[in-house]
């Protein structure tokens, strides 16, 4: 199984290929994770750090534990309250840290193209757990995942992303990954949260969630990113949930095996019904938290791998 990259900043890079690596060995995590042994050693000796400019819950857990189970060193850098608080820029930090000889270095910032800067600096592997409006690779995986083990197959699907389109890295991840693996992609969301510009990756655009749901096999709410929002993208919460939040009613549209995603944290009464949310026969969204630490291990063996070839 190759993977010839050094590190994992996004999906754009990667080829059709090496997702499939990546998404074949984290089935062999699945399994394990479901053991009541759950350690291997594939990572014994390295050390991961894990640093989180923005606030993470999800992503930064799936992450830790990824690396406590293949039997990595795991240190957690809290940047918060950090020396990037003091004045030190990104490059300084990557300096210091890259002194202290790290093997995987776990990253999310709110700028774009940040992940991929620090990259240029360190000589270990980065893995970009999410860079601004960029790139949000690790979850784009984890959702194919879900979508493959669902679905039997990852190619000539329809796929639905609803939702606040414009500021979500997760959308553009999926988008790029989706469109490789040969899938037909529909944006749903108001022309305020869907920028014209992703009319160009090859989806078609829709405003109106009716229409645009018919017939889809998967259907992936996404959250409502207020804290990027400067201005007013949608007209209350109770409108925006009438029009574009799903609930039973909308989902009839899809397909009848149609599985309903959400990469969470969910809103829910805004972009999605809570009793939907949590029905087991349509909801995959707890299916997604699970892959995503398989997933995580099986990206971290690979660069691993590849850290040890060169060594």
């Amino acid at each position: 199984m190759s993977f010839a990259h050094r590190h994992l900043l996004g999906i754009e890079q990667l080829s059709p290929a090496d997702i499939t690596a990546i998404l074949d060995l984290a089935e062999t995590y699945v399994d394990l994770n479901r053991q009541s042994a759950k350690h291997s050693d594939v990572l014994s000796g390295l050390t991961q750090i894990n640093m989180f400019f923005e606030n993470s819950t999800r992503t930064q857990a799936s992450f830790e534990l990824a690396g406590k189970r293949l039997g990595a060193d795991v240190m957690n850098m809290s940047m918060q309250a950090s020396s990037i608080k003091k004045g030190e820029t990104l490059i300084d930090t990557a300096m210091t840290l890259n002194a202290m000889h790290p093997d995987l270095l776990v990253v999310r910032h709110p700028h774009s193209g940040a992940v991929d800067l620090l990259a240029q600096k360190v000589n270990c592997a980065v893995l970009n757990a999410g860079d601004g409006r960029h790139e949000h690779p690790t979850q784009a995986l984890l959702d194919a995942l879900t979508i493959r083990r669902a679905k039997g197959r990852l190619h000539r699907l329809n796929i639905a992303i609803c939702g606040d389109i414009a500021h979500s890295r997760v959308a553009r991840s999926n988008l790029i990954l989706l469109g490789k693996m040969e899938n037909r992609i529909r944006l749903i969301g108001p022309p305020t949260l869907v920028p014209a510009q992703f009319a160009a990756f090859g989806a078609e655009v829709y405003d109106d969630m009716r229409e645009g749901l018919k017939d889809v096999d998967v259907v992936m709410m996404l959250r409502l990113q207020k804290e990027r929002m400067d201005g007013g993208f949608i007209p209350s919460e109770r409108e925006y949930y009438h029009r574009y939040g799903l609930d039973r009613e909308k989902l009839g549209l899809a397909k009848a095996d149609a599985i309903v995603m959400h990469p969470g944290p969910m809103n829910r009464g805004v972009e999605i019904d809570g009793t939907l949310a949590d029905d087991i026969n349509r909801s995959v969204i707890q299916e997604q938290v699970e892959m995503g630490v398989a997933v995580r291990m099986a990206a971290m063996e690979l660069l691993a791998r590849n850290l040890r070839g060169a060594a």
